[in-house]
């Protein structure tokens, strides 16, 4: 069993800053939390930001140059970053890790941390 707990959401005015966390727990030999999503009311859950098993990051369009996304060298806690926020950023976040094994290829999901940016 995988726990992910994310935590560091709020109610934050429209250029401030917020720092997401993530940490793992449980059963995680061989989990890599690598990315965060997010879900906006009405709207599909979309990906925010990527770690790589390379290391390399990824980010959507929309919020290159304001978010940076990090982890630590275990692979079970994870970092966003978010500067400059706007209001369209309002949104529940989501942390997502993997774990393959052999053929199968298992993602889990934590419960959310709710992001608000105000005008």
């Amino acid at each position: 069993q995988v726990q992910l707990v994310e935590s560091g959401g709020g109610l934050v005015q429209a250029g401030g800053s917020l720092r997401l966390s993530c940490v793992a727990s449980g059963s995680i030999l061989g989990i890599n939390v690598d990315a965060w999503y997010r879900q906006a009311p009405g709207k599909e859950r979309e990906l925010v930001a990527l770690i790589s098993n390379s290391g390399s990051l990824d980010y959507a369009d929309s919020v290159k140059g304001r978010f940076t996304i990090s982890r630590n060298n275990i692979g079970n806690t994870m970092y966003l970053e978010m500067n400059s926020l706007k209001p369209e950023d309002t949104a529940v976040y989501y942390c997502h890790a993997m774990r393959v094994s052999f053929a199968t290829v298992n993602n889990y999901w934590g419960q959310g941390t709710q992001v608000i940016v105000s005008e």
